[in-house]
């Protein structure tokens, strides 16, 4: 008897801010067969269309299309990716004394990074992304462009959604900036953001951005350390009750506030229905600071706090992984949050934080689904590296990892012994196939 009673699903419901465009056929109906939920239990699930139509007991759902074997692996919602630097992404190897040069800033090389950088954090499990871009100076909004570019040509892989983050706002300086942000927004930039710290007058930029936000209805994304309590507490008030939303990012700066002030801090953030991203895998190109925002203190004070991962492989965090799990898996290991908490922070938390709707693994939610080989949460976030991504009901990712150990006697040695596959036994002597 099926767990959750099969739906007709909503193919019109939107599952992202770019859902207006034509994503192509719906996909066929799929199963997901013998799957493991966090809560222990063995399912079926099946996916129609981009919706879950009907979640059941291992071996009880019939597929209509193909069925694909879980056994052994743990469904999840997927992961979102709260915080991206698509447009310096995989530009590390150009900094340094042994760099062949600096990268190109060529639209076509910044969407030929953008796009294979996206589809390295898609493989993580990532099926949306919110990705930062620098508007404005010498490059104009030719960074913007590419990313654009990297958004259509991966549409019905990922989602991509672009944040347009100029550097200056206010002054002769910044003129040029305002202008040029407000085309970004007509472009199709998803979010307006920016970097009031970097600023000359901070609060004239917050409220630059805050304007042109509510001139367009966009949600708005912006980098601070969070280390000026003033500051900060001008920027809640300015942001409280702003719609479609107000994210701030990474804020590790007040972790290196005293206690009463960080928690005065965190009590405004939450009045103001503040989300606040920290990435915990280090810093990127809007933050001076490599430590995480204090995620237990902003949680207990009420504010949403998500994560994301920030640089990936440029000269802010030249090993910067985008990888979720691994994200989740530092929040566990360092800031103290359960398992089960630390991927919520990745998954549901980062989908609220990019505006997208809830994934439940349940009947007539969005097929937004990653499957991690393990058997328990916390196993996976320690070693998961075989994984399946489901974007809008189809497998859109798959990596497999084996690991093979030679066997322990002088043949193997040799050279002449048999690497067992990680997980199948060694059937012993005899004829091996």
């Amino acid at each position: 008897m099926p767990d959750s009673q099969p739906r007709r699903p909503d193919d019109n419901a939107p599952d992202s801010a770019d859902a207006a465009t034509p994503a192509g056929p719906p996909a066929p109906a799929l199963v997901l067969g013998g799957a493991r939920l966090v809560d222990g239990r063995a399912v079926d699930v099946r996916l129609s269309g981009s919706r879950i139509e009907a979640v059941g007991t291992a071996g009880s759902l019939t597929a209509r299309g193909p069925r694909v074997d879980l056994r052994g692996y743990l469904l999840l919602p997927a992961p979102a990716e709260a915080h991206a630097h698509s447009d310096v992404a995989l530009t590390a190897d150009s900094a340094g004394p042994d760099s062949p040069g600096p990268a190109s800033h060529r639209t076509e090389d910044i969407q030929r990074r953008a796009t294979e950088a996206a589809l390295l954090q898609l493989g993580h499990g990532a099926t949306a992304l919110r990705a930062h871009v620098r508007v404005g100076d010498v490059r104009g909004l030719a960074p913007l462009e590419a990313v654009l570019q990297t958004r259509r040509a991966l549409r019905g892989l990922t989602d991509v959604l672009p944040v347009a983050v100029p550097r200056l706002l206010t002054g002769i300086a910044g003129a040029d900036s305002l202008a040029m942000l407000r085309d970004a927004v007509k472009m199709g930039a998803a979010v307006v953001g920016g970097c009031p710290d970097l600023d000359p007058d901070p609060t004239g930029y917050t409220e630059a951005v805050l304007e042109i936000a509510a001139e367009h209805g966009c949600p708005v994304d912006l980098h601070t350390d969070g280390d000026d309590p003033a500051r900060l507490a001008r920027l809640a008030s300015m942001a409280a009750g702003l719609r479609p939303g107000v994210v701030l990012g990474p804020c590790a700066g007040l972790a290196h506030l005293p206690l009463d002030a960080a928690t005065r801090a965190a009590d405004r953030l939450a009045a103001a229905e503040i989300t606040v991203v920290c990435l915990p895998q280090g810093g990127c190109a809007g933050s001076e600071r490599r430590t995480t925002a204090p995620v237990r203190l902003l949680r207990s004070a009420g504010v949403r706090v998500a994560a994301g991962g920030g640089a990936l492989r440029d000269t802010a965090n030249p090993v910067g992984r985008g990888d979720p799990l691994e994200a989740a898996y530092l929040l566990a290991s360092q800031a103290g949050l359960r398992a089960e908490q630390a991927y919520d922070l990745v998954s549901t938390a980062a989908r609220g934080a990019l505006g997208l709707p809830d994934v439940r693994v349940e009947a007539g939610f969005p097929a937004e689904l990653l499957a991690v080989r393990g058997e328990r949460l916390a196993a996976a976030l320690s070693l998961g590296y075989s994984r399946v991504v489901v974007h809008r009901g189809r497998i859109v990712a798959r990596t497999s990892a084996v690991r093979e150990y030679c066997d322990s006697d002088t043949d193997a040695a040799a050279g002449s012994g048999g690497l067992p596959r990680q997980g199948r036994p060694d059937p012993g002597p005899g004829p091996r196939n």
